[in-house]
């Protein structure tokens, strides 16, 4: 039977809850999300004169929650309309309708005693065959299921989410002893396909994977920065991006999850003697972290932990840094590591390792002890946690955020050097590594095919990484499938027909080179191919037009290569527009001005969820010239109605521009008309989203695609333009903008009008991309659009002059 889900109910509306039940509606399931009934009136509902017996006090707590998850920040919800397919209630009240529920999450207090009561409640209205979870990560999945059905039972995992639950993509799925192996399968294969996780299938065993070796991480290095003589500044300015690890890195992440949550793991896997004893006590607490625990310094919730914002001279915020000796917040100061500069120049993490191993400096030492220790530890689990590597390298990825996972880190170091790391930090590799480095194997190849492969410690053998089929990794095949090449883009052929775009640059920025390459790509798909598909894998689909080139340009006064450069730019994305063969986008993460602009001419978008686009050129100074501006008038004329109020639209698309407004997701894109109803697609597991981008290209392709006709635009001219400049004199005369801003605004309106016509006109596309190129060229001249492009490439965000 197939099984399909309509509508989830969630038990528990806190933090982890309520993003539960956010993620589901994302993905367009109605849910069901209840909480407890309050012991107690409040003083607002005493006020009110409500009783125990109303149903706003007995909802309290489930719409207190709800109205967080609406507000919070990073939005839950990929739209803010979404929050409408999320019903909430009490446990005593509508605890019976989970009888029309798919899937029942519980996600209540972490106690099996409690747990256990709310699972009893269950059975008296859960219907058979519907699917039971819960959401612990410290108490085991196999106790939650003692004493339950047997229908119950076999129904029955544990979901374990991580928070927050929209952006980190790991969910492990933990079997007990009963669950029907075709639920388990189910799960795995839902997680990936429609909640868009990395699923990894995990053991019942304490903290499950990624808690086990991440808190593993954190507390060896708990234990490790004071016999190094580093501060809590350096081993975080060590263990963040420079090794493909989030900005928060190790003692801010601690921070932000908070120590209480981090020491709960860490007592939960010390206190069950799970681990031998030179690794047991690597999960005993530290004095100091003791102490911060007894004076309830447990970080961001307490707005004291390792960091603390403390008021400075002339009441000027500062980040003070945790003493560890002597439990006092001071100035971190700043401190050199010679290995850091070192690597500057090397752009993957995963091509730092060798290098950063090797320091003769404290950091040098810092990471050997630590990548040992790792090694030592995520082998020595194998096969306790989990049968395959891939599995813990996926689980580090998705829910931590690491880059790279240790076994990948351990490849690029070099096996027998990892070896000889573990035991100079007072460890053994695991006998398996060994025996593997014997043979001078590694632990992930690639094969023939472009598929990767795992190494199997039970067989001693090469495997597939299952999924495979659903995905396209450019990396693996970028060797063999190479058809063409430069300093900033590539061409890849993705078989069927369809070949990719890469863009390669630094930020994924659109230089010449980029520009040239995307020519050639489109050159080549209408002579060999059907149909091109725009992807990469990077950090960002792209960062915009490359900054550098043009501040130079402007500098130099070099307005005949300026104009050529805008020219060009705004002429490949017309080829894009208007090729002879399908061109199919796959935006993701920042996809900002001319990233937009192309994802925009694209024929089809097939973009990520997580999708943060938009025309972002006001804030270095200029208006969208790579037909961004064009674009946007365009589609708004569509949307004009006989006798409608057309202004409102138009204003709708200036401010957007103007205000340089970027979607939180890529439903809101939707919202903005920078994605298109009926036309591009969202896909929420973005490992699948090259894949879903070919097949999309070749489907048009079969379906008889045809070359575009350029179009004609209605443009309101002058009694438009009228409009938007007083509206802009208002704006400067209550000093919400500058005199810069409104200058680049009133360019902007200029262009989306159609110029100085005295009524609406009917103009091509080519006659607002030159108004936009006009426009644009002459915003460089600007000085203060020069300041802004300069504090753009300075400093990573925009300067309001």
């Amino acid at each position: 039977m197939k099984r399909r889900i309509k509508h989830v109910t969630v038990l528990g509306s806190g933090i982890m809850g309520s993003g539960i039940a956010a993620h589901f509606a994302n993905i367009g399931v109605e849910v069901l999300l209840l909480d407890i009934v309050p012991f107690e009136l409040n003083e607002a509902e005493q006020k009110k004169g409500l009783t125990k017996e109303d149903k706003a006090v007995r909802n309290r707590i489930a719409a207190e929650n709800f109205e967080k998850l609406k507000k919070a920040s990073p939005a839950l919800l990929y739209s803010p309309k979404f929050a409408d397919r999320i019903t909430i209630g009490n446990f005593d009240d509508d605890l019976p309708k989970i009888k029309n529920t798919d899937w029942i999450i519980e996600v209540v207090v972490e106690r099996i005693d409690i747990k256990k009561q709310v699972y009893e409640k269950i059975e008296q209205f859960r219907k058979p065959g519907t699917l039971i979870s819960s959401n612990t990560s410290g108490i085991p999945i196999n106790q939650l299921a003692e004493g339950r059905s047997e229908d119950f039972k076999k129904h029955f995992a544990g979901t374990h989410f991580f928070n927050p639950v929209r952006y980190l993509p790991l969910l492990e799925i933990i079997p007990t002893k009963d669950t029907d192996p075709e639920i388990v399968k189910f799960y795995m294969d839902y997680g990936a396909k429609y909640l868009g996780k990395t699923t990894v299938l995990a053991k019942d065993t304490p903290a499950f994977i990624a808690n086990r070796i991440g808190t593993f991480g954190i507390m060896d290095l708990f234990h490790n920065v004071q016999k190094l003589g580093l501060n809590v500044t350096d081993v975080d300015k060590l263990t963040g991006p420079v090794i493909g690890r989030p900005k928060s890195a190790t003692f801010r992440t601690a921070d932000v999850v908070g120590l209480d949550t981090l020491i709960h793991v860490a007592n939960g896997v010390y206190s069950s003697n799970a681990e031998a004893n030179d690794f047991n006590d690597v999960f005993k607490l530290p004095e100091y972290v003791q102490k911060m625990l007894d004076n309830k310094w447990l970080g961001s919730k307490t707005e004291s932990g390792f960091f603390k914002k403390i008021k400075g001279e002339g009441g000027k915020s500062e980040i003070h840094g945790l003493n560890l000796e002597t439990m006092e917040y001071e100035p971190q100061g700043k401190t050199n590591f010679p290995v850091l500069e070192k690597t500057k120049s090397i752009e993957k993490p995963i091509d730092r390792f060798k290098v950063l191993v090797e320091a003769d400096d404290k950091a040098g030492e810092l990471y050997r002890k630590m990548f040992g220790s790792l090694f030592a530890y995520a082998s020595s689990k194998v096969p306790e946690i989990s049968d395959e590597i891939y599995r813990i390298d996926d689980a580090m990825r998705a829910g931590f955020g690491w880059e790279n996972g240790p076994f990948q880190i351990w490849d690029a170091i070099g096996i027998q050097k990892g070896i000889e790391l573990a035991r100079e930090a007072g460890y053994e590799a695991a006998d398996w590594a060994k025996q593997m480095a014997e043979k001078g194997e590694t632990f992930y190849k690639v094969d023939d095919d472009g598929k990767s492969t795992f190494y199997d410690q039970l067989d001693t053998s090469y495997k597939n990484i299952p999924g495979q089929e659903n995905f396209i990794i450019l990396d693996n095949i970028r060797k063999n499938k190479t058809l063409w090449s430069n300093s900033g883009s590539a061409i890849q052929d993705l078989g069927d027909g369809i070949i990719n775009f890469e863009i390669r640059s630094k930020m994924n920025s659109l230089g010449g080179e980029v520009l040239d390459g995307l020519n050639r790509a489109i050159d080549l798909a209408e002579k060999e191919y059907d149909g091109l598909v725009i992807a990469n894998q990077g950090a960002n689909f792209s960062a915009g037009a490359n900054l550098a080139m043009i501040l130079m340009m402007a500098i130099e006064q070099d307005w005949d290569d300026l104009n050529m450069a805008i020219a060009t730019f705004q002429n490949t994305m017309m080829r894009v527009r208007y090729s002879a063969v399908p061109v199919v986008a796959a935006p993701f993460a920042m996809t900002l001005g001319g990233g937009c602009e192309m994802t925009m001419h694209a024929d089809r978008a097939v973009a990520a969820a997580e999708t943060y686009i938009g025309l972002v050129e006001v804030g270095v100074g200029v208006i969208p010239g790579g037909g961004g501006t064009k674009e946007m008038t365009l589609r708004t004329s569509r949307e004009f109605q006989k006798d409608d109020v057309k202004n409102n639209r138009l204003r709708d698309a200036f401010m957007n521009i103007a205000m340089g407004k970027v979607s939180t997701s890529a439903y809101e894109a939707f919202d903005m008309n920078i994605l298109q109803e009926h036309k591009d697609i969202v896909v929420v597991n973005k490992a699948e989203q090259i894949q879903t981008a070919k097949m999309l290209a070749k489907s048009m392709a079969e379906h008889g695609y045809t070359q575009p006709i350029e179009q004609k635009v209605t443009v309101l001219g002058r009694e438009a333009l009228g409009m938007f400049y007083v509206g802009t004199d208002q704006m400067l005369a209550g000093n919400y903008i500058s005199e810069h801003d409104k200058k680049i605004a009133d360019k902007l309106a200029y262009v989306m009008v159609g110029g100085n016509l005295s009524e609406p006109t009917l103009v091509t596309e080519r006659y607002l991309l030159n108004l936009e190129r006009e426009a644009f060229l002459s915003l460089c001249g600007e000085r203060k659009t020069l300041e802004r492009i300069q504090y753009m490439l300075q400093n990573g965000k925009p300067l309001r002059n």
